[in-house]
C-alpha cells in the first residue's frame, strides 16, 4: 500500500492519522502474519472497533427512537453492527482493494469475502479511536452509518431469526445448530457450526464465535433455497 493509497483513504474518512502504522495494521489481515509476530494484523483493533460502533449505533438509537423499548432497539442494533453491514461499509471506503492479505486468500477470492470484509472494517473503526478517540471514529461512521441509517436498521431480522421464521412458516420445526469444530487460539477462535432443517440437506457456517458461525450457516441455508434476498443484504 504507497503513501497515496494511504492519502486517497484518509481522505474519504476525513482524518489524518498521526500513526500511520494504526492505518496499515487495521488493513493487514491475518492470512498475512500467519501467526508471526513480526506482522501485525488487524484481529486486535477489529477487537475495539466492533465495540466502538456498538457504541454509536446505540447512541444513535437512543437518540432516534427515543419512545423505543429495549427489545425494539436490540434488533434493530444487530442490524446496524453485523458482518454484512460492515462489509457494505468497507466497499464504501474502497477497503477492498487496499486490504493486505496473502497471495492464497487472494487467489482464493478474499476480497470479496463479507467476513473479511466486515473484519477490515471493524478494525479500521477500531484504529480511527485509538489514533485519534472517539471523535475521528465516529467520522467513518457518519460517512456510512449515518446517511443510511433508516435503511441498514430497517431490515433488522437477523439470519438466525430469518430461517427460524421460515422453517415456522412451513411446519418443519426448529433449526437444529451443531458444534461440529472448535479450534484456534484463545485470542482468535475459529468455530465451525452445522445447522439441520427436516427435509433439507445440512450446510456449514464458520466464524469466530459459536453465533457468527450459526448466522453465517442460517444465512447459507437461506441463500441456497432462495429465501434470502437482496434487501437483507
Amino acid at each position: 500500500m504507497s503513501k497515496g493509497d494511504f492519502a486517497k483513504l484518509e481522505d474519504r474518512l476525513g482524518y489524518q492519522f498521526a500513526d500511520k502504522a494504526h492505518l496499515k495494521r487495521a488493513l493487514t489481515h491475518s492470512s498475512l502474519s500467519g501467526g508471526s509476530d513480526d506482522v501485525r494484523d488487524l484481529e486486535r483493533l477489529e477487537f475495539v472497533g466492533d465495540r466502538v460502533l456498538g457504541l454509536f449505533a446505540a447512541e444513535d438509537l437512543w437518540r432516534r427512537y427515543p419512545d423505543f423499548s429495549e427489545g425494539e432497539m436490540a434488533p434493530r442494533l444487530n442490524a446496524l453492527v453485523r458482518k454484512e453491514t460492515c462489509a457494505k461499509a468497507a466497499l464504501h471506503f474502497g477497503l477492498d482493494k487496499l486490504v493486505r492479505m496473502s497471495s492464497w486468500e487472494e487467489d482464493s477470492g478474499g476480497r470479496k469475502k463479507k467476513a473479511i470484509l466486515g473484519d477490515v472494517c471493524e478494525a479500521l473503526l477500531g484504529a480511527l479511536y485509538i489514533d485519534g478517540g472517539l471523535d475521528a471514529a465516529r467520522k467513518m461512521y457518519d460517512g456510512f452509518w449515518t446517511p443510511n441509517f433508516e435503511k441498514l436498521a430497517k431490515f433488522h431480522r437477523d439470519a438466525k431469526t430469518a430461517l427460524q421464521e421460515w422453517t415456522q412458516a412451513r411446519k418443519l420445526g426448529a433449526p437444529e445448530y451443531k458444534v461440529l469444530t472448535a479450534d484456534g487460539p484463545a485470542h482468535a477462535p475459529a468455530f465451525t457450526v452445522e445447522v439441520r432443517v427436516k427435509g433439507f440437506s445440512p450446510l456449514k457456517g464458520s466464524g469466530k464465535s459459536k453465533r457468527k458461525a450459526q448466522m453465517e450457516a442460517a444465512r447459507d441455508f437461506l441463500v441456497r433455497e432462495g429465501a434470502w434476498t437482496e434487501e437483507h443484504e
